[in-house]
């Protein structure tokens, strides 16, 4: 399963959210470091889900690390998060 599709699958799971994109943005980093051949190196995720109510935008961000876990994590080079109770 590639990497987005894994990324896209435990977000789905930890927050049933009303709207998810994961974007690979890999190709826009052609030849800056951590750039991977094949690309699904860097990403973006827009999220809105109500399990963010009343979270900091740390928080937020914390627990999405959580929910990709250590392992994808560190298989990934960039990640930029966009987070929005929805």
């Amino acid at each position: 399963m590639s990497r987005a599709r894994r990324i896209e699958a435990a977000l789905t799971e930890a927050f049933a959210p009303k709207a998810l994109e994961v974007i690979d943005e890999s190709e826009q980093h052609r030849g800056h470091a951590g750039f991977q051949e094949g690309g699904e190196s860097h990403f973006r995720v827009r999220l809105k889900s109500a399990a963010f109510a009343g979270q900091s935008r740390i928080a937020r961000h914390r627990a999405v690390h959580a929910a990709l876990g250590p392992e994808l994590i560190a298989e990934i080079h960039a990640l930029a998060l966009e987070l929005d109770v929805g």
